[in-house]
């Protein structure tokens, strides 16, 4: 355990006071009886559930909030994200409404109900006390959590988003795509590399039906394929490939990726590693995972005709914050 390493890439002042004071708005602009339902101890097993699937959830859902309390949600919801996330996240949000009239013009028989109302909102523990604390936004392909440690440690993971349909194929938004850059950054390292490049990076001609690591609540480093190391490629794939890992990256508010990306670096690109399943043409069912020595990136397209993405970020040290949460209990004799 990097326990040095973990505080200097997990300090966050700035990114810890913002998200205890918009968490402090959004649980003050609650009744009594709505903070029940949103709060949760810090404690426990709760904390740790999460699903990308439409299922229902624990939390306060924006279904039960009226506009005043839905305005503060959202600004909770945006602490964490950089600019352009903050669009993307709002985007996965709003296409729910053409994925349900998508579904209802096929007469699918999908048992789920689509709506722009079905996230989830929770707070653990006490914003802004001396204990550490959490939030989380769970929905249907915008999974968000955080850890904040002693007011100035911030974990952001696992951060997952996913996009159904990825690309809108009807109505008045026909076109908009959701996670392009995931995808076509991606397809770029791809038909870059040469034979023997090539070779190594695509491990399979077929795909897997999901991301591997799904929702579990530790990603296993060995569950998704090695693929081809950074070490071996040429400048163009290299760049190609910091590229895409920023992509992930950048999801994060300025100084959360700051750290995420200077925790990358100092662990050394050489050894990170990029593999590719299924055909390498737009429209095809596709997947590819990035491995690093304590991250895990995973994307999967391949359900609804290739148009239904899933994609995360995963730390195998501190996903729920447990490295640094690790050096806080560790460092105070009352645990």
């Amino acid at each position: 355990m990097t326990t040095a390493s973990e505080q200097k890439h997990s300090h966050a002042p700035a990114a810890a006071s913002r998200m205890t004071e918009a968490a402090q708005k959004f649980l003050e602009a609650l009744s009594s009886g709505q903070r029940d339902i949103a709060s949760f101890d810090f404690k426990g097993d709760e904390r740790y559930i999460w699903n990308y699937t439409p299922v229902e959830r624990n939390g306060l859902m924006i279904r039960d909030m009226d506009d005043g309390q839905r305005v503060v949600a959202f600004a909770l919801m945006e602490t964490g994200l950089s600019d352009s996330a903050k669009a993307t996240a709002h985007q996965i949000i709003s296409i729910e409404k053409e994925l349900g009239e998508s579904e209802a013009t096929e007469n699918s028989d999908s048992p789920w109900r689509r709506s722009i109302e079905r996230y989830w909102f929770s707070v653990f523990g006490e914003p802004g006390g001396d204990a550490p604390w959490g939030w989380r936004i769970g929905g249907h392909h915008v999974c968000l959590h955080y850890t904040v440690v002693d007011g100035q440690l911030v974990s952001p993971n696992p951060l997952f988003f996913g996009a159904n349909p990825a690309e809108v194929r009807h109505g008045e938004r026909k076109g908009l795509r959701t996670l392009p850059a995931e995808e076509d950054i991606a397809r770029s390292i791809v038909t870059g590399l040469n034979g023997d490049h090539r070779s190594i990076a695509v491990i399979d001609g077929d795909t897997p039906q999901d991301i591997l690591t799904k929702s579990y609540r530790t990603a296993d480093p060995d569950a998704t394929p090695v693929g081809l190391a950074y070490s071996r490629m040429d400048a163009d794939s290299r760049e190609r490939l910091v590229n895409l890992m920023k992509v992930y990256v950048n999801r994060n508010s300025d100084d959360l990726a700051t750290n995420v990306w200077g925790k990358i670096e100092a662990a050394g690109l050489d050894d990170v590693t990029f593999a590719w399943a299924g055909p390498d043409v737009p429209g095809q069912g596709h997947y590819y995972t990035i491995r690093g020595k304590q991250f895990l990136i995973e994307y999967d397209n391949t359900q609804n005709g290739a148009n239904h993405i899933h994609s995360v970020f995963r730390d195998y040290e501190n996903d729920w914050g447990e490295d640094v949460l690790a050096t806080h209990y560790g460092g105070s004799s009352h645990h």
